[in-house]
């Protein structure tokens, strides 16, 4: 919600299409070990060599990093309403997501996310992904905090609804100004322009 997703398969698609992979046989890979990656029981170089890598390539693993990580835009509207949330001081701002640790560590520096976020609940760090229970009860523990004191904002339904189950309230996010909206319904301060 903070930017493009990191390595979802929109940017497998353009990757696949940059450097004339089979996207079928590139995908069937990822899916093999994506959740070791999203885990860290994989790092980076150890996922591309069992994806792309295990055979000879007309281009290199650093144009394909590259590649990679210029897919992480952020989305400057979006990191606005968390900046203005979290400089109200009222509010403990945790990030919890599905990601790399090479991939979390750019985009948290790229975006400069530290100014907005005092804890970063990344699958990467905990060893759980999302949707799974555990990554929920987890962030509550870390955080110290009780379900209904907690929004979790997500664009999939999914994540949503195990968040739920968990007690939080939850945001589905689609844009922006939805998301500004939805906050200031939940009578989050400091929104104001």
């Amino acid at each position: 919600m903070l930017g493009t997703n990191g390595w979802d398969h929109t940017e497998r698609r353009a990757a696949s299409q940059q450097f004339g992979l089979d996207l079928v046989e590139f995908e069937s890979r990822h899916e093999f070990v994506a959740a070791a990656l999203d885990t860290a029981q994989l790092n980076l170089d150890q996922y591309l060599d069992r994806t792309v890598f295990y055979r000879e390539r007309p281009f290199t693993r650093e144009a394909f990093r590259e590649f990679m990580l210029g897919q992480s835009k952020p989305y400057p509207d979006t990191i606005g309403v968390m900046e203005r949330a979290a400089a109200s001081g009222k509010y403990l701002l945790a990030t919890l997501n599905n990601e790399s640790l090479e991939l979390n560590a750019y985009r948290i520096q790229a975006f400069g996310l530290q100014r907005i976020f005092k804890l970063f609940l990344s699958s990467c760090y905990l060893g759980v992904r999302k949707p799974d229970a555990a990554i929920y009860q987890l962030a509550l523990r870390l955080t110290q905090q009780e379900p209904a004191q907690c929004v979790f904002i997500d664009d999939r339904a999914l994540n949503l609804e195990c968040a739920e189950r968990e007690g939080m309230k939850t945001i589905q996010f689609k844009n922006a100004a939805q998301l500004e909206h939805d906050l200031r319904a939940l009578a989050v301060e400091g929104l104001s322009h």
